[in-house]
Order: structure tokens, then sequence, then C-alpha cells
């Protein structure tokens, strides 16, 4: 038996994989993308194609994918820079009350597994983010990070 709830505004490409118990609305995914057990992805999310999304990940409104990026599993995506459960005067916070703020993960890059990423970065082309980082500042073009926060280790392709 299958469990998925796929909404009727998702837009997705040829060949796309999605395992069970998955989550998507109002997105777009790309072709040949694949996308892991307890994974959900919001309204306004772009994915791009050759996309590989592991299991138990979560990503935001906001968040753009470009091609053949690698997420690994439990990677949390952020869209907002001052969350708060309630408004100034006391009531529970709607859409009008905070502010969405993007983030884009260039082609190539990889995100590994247990990484959050905070909103308004950008992730640089082939880059390589290590598992458990806390990305706080945009990751320039085929460079390692890792940490909490994230830094610069080396690019890629030096030993």
């Amino acid at each position: 038996m299958k469990w998925q709830s796929i909404a009727a505004d998702v837009r997705l490409g040829r060949d796309v994989k999605i395992f069970d118990f998955v989550n998507l609305y109002g997105c777009e995914i790309g072709d040949e993308t694949r996308i892991g057990t307890f994974v959900e992805i919001q309204r306004g999310a772009k994915i791009g194609r050759r996309v590989k999304i592991q299991s138990h990940t979560f990503i935001c409104e906001g968040v753009e994918i470009e091609d053949e990026v690698f997420v690994g599993h439990s990677v949390t995506f952020i869209n907002d820079k001052y969350p708060r459960a309630v408004t100034p005067d006391g009531e529970l916070a709607g859409p009008g009350d905070w502010t969405m703020v993007g983030t884009v993960v260039r082609k190539g890059a990889t995100i590994g597994s247990g990484s959050t990423i905070l909103c308004g970065v950008e992730i640089g082309s082939d880059a390589i983010v290590g598992a458990g980082s806390v990305v706080t500042r945009s990751v320039p073009p085929r460079t390692i990070v890792a940490g909490n926060p994230a830094r610069e280790l080396r690019t890629v392709g030096e030993r």
C-alpha cells in the first residue's frame, strides 16, 4: 500500500520517483528527480532536474534547488529570519505576519545529512556542505564547508 500526499497543483517532471509518506503541495519537481520517504516540499519551492532528496528532509517555500543537487537525509531549510508563534498583540501569527526569505542551491551542490540551511543564503555550484552543518552564510562555488556555524574548509579538489 502506497501513501503519498501530492496536491493537484504540484508540477511533476518526467520520470520523477517518489517514495512513500511524502507530502508535496504547490511545488515544482524537475525531470528524473528522486524524493525519499518522509519528505515535505512546500508551496513555491522549485526543485530542478536529476536532484536526489533523501528521507526526512523539509524544503519550505522560497527554496530553489537547481539541477543535479544531492540533499542528504534530514536536511532542514528555514525561510523566516524571525519566526514567532504570536503577533505583538498576542494573536496567533498568520500568513501576513512574517516575511519569507528565499534560499538558492546551485547546480551540482551537495548538502550532507542533518544540515540546517538558514534563509537568505546561496549555496554555490558544486559546493559541499558537510553533514550536520548549520549554514548561516552563502557558500561560494566549489567550496567545502562544515560545522556550526559552517566554515570554509577548502575548495573542491584540494587535498
